[in-house]
């Protein structure tokens, strides 16, 4: 891996970034992101957009960054403590989309590249891209992982299971019991036996499938009727998002460890979330169904060839 290699990844990701900004747009009814470059160092910096008050998203975000430092922080050198206090670059495209209609899914996708080290560095590829129904449709949730089974499949027949497994675990509310959403693709230390090429393409093709992934969810439920009651359930299991995001997601905390811009990091909040004290579903609800099937763990593709 040299310097072209690195300039390759970051103008995938800049294109990356413009393609699914254009996707997103497409949806909407005048509203456009707003981009806004920053530059922290000569070596730092980056693009936020922001779309805010569309007609579909009520918040969406697509984001690049790239930031370099002396040492690597603590959420990156947990598994790697060899590492620990070596300099660092690491760029990545991360997004995440906060719908206004509660029968439409919030998603979340993040590409990334980092490369430590001096002299023969280390480096290595992650990302993934996951699915937070608050209405869940079967058929939904089976597009998104049938995409996700699409991105793996030419890299290896098993990659598919264990970075779904992985995702399920990385996505997941400890101190609530539950996942975040129905999972997808969680991979990370990813270098294929320092096979650089074969690396990069398996993180195109994850970024690659999620617009296809996630835009025929948009379009089948974007129009759907939905209550007051709804939008309320929407605006409180958002709030799960947000301990997740705050608490537990490694992101986040790289983000603010490295000295990053503190606006871009927290994008990825709610405009609208709320919380209720020891709040219970209805049994026999919809908001029931969430949480008794949809919030755990299952094998969706399994489920899809048993029922054809």
């Amino acid at each position: 891996m040299d310097l072209q290699c690195i300039e390759a990844v970051r103008s995938y990701l800049l294109d990356l970034q413009e393609r699914i900004i254009s996707a997103i747009e497409g949806f909407e009814e005048g509203a456009v992101f707003a981009r806004d470059a920053w530059q922290r160092d000569a070596f730092s910096g980056g693009k936020t957009c922001v779309l805010e008050g569309g007609t579909v998203i009520e918040k969406g975000g697509v984001n690049f960054s790239e930031v370099s430092g002396d040492a690597l922080p603590p959420s990156a050198t947990a598994a790697r403590p060899q590492l620990a206090g070596m300099p660092f670059r690491v760029m990545g495209v991360s997004l995440v989309m906060h719908p206004r209609n509660p029968h439409v899914p919030t998603s979340h996708m993040n590409v990334r590249f980092f490369s430590t080290g001096e002299g023969s560095p280390i480096w290595w590829f992650g990302g993934g891209f996951d699915l937070t129904p608050y209405y869940p449709y079967e058929e939904d949730v089976i597009h998104w992982h049938t995409q996700a089974k699409a991105a793996c499949d030419p890299f290896g027949a098993d990659l598919y299971g264990k970075y779904k497994a992985q995702c399920d675990r990385y996505f997941h509310l400890p101190h609530r019991g539950e996942t975040r959403g129905v999972g997808g693709l969680f991979f990370d230390d990813f270098n294929s036996g320092d096979d650089f090429a074969t690396a990069f393409a398996f993180t195109r093709s994850v970024a690659d499938h999620f617009i296809p992934a996630y835009l025929p969810i948009v379009e089948r439920r974007m129009t759907t009727p939905h209550t007051e009651a709804e939008r309320d359930f929407q605006l409180y299991r958002r709030g799960r998002y947000v301990e997740f995001n705050l608490v537990h997601d490694r992101g986040t905390l790289f983000g603010l460890q490295s000295g990053g811009r503190t606006e871009s990091i927290l994008m990825s909040l709610p405009p609208h979330a709320q919380w209720r004290y020891n709040w219970n579903p209805q049994p026999g609800s919809r908001e029931a169904v969430l949480y008794e099937r949809y919030l755990k763990p299952q094998d969706w593709l399994g489920l899809c060839h048993s029922s054809s």
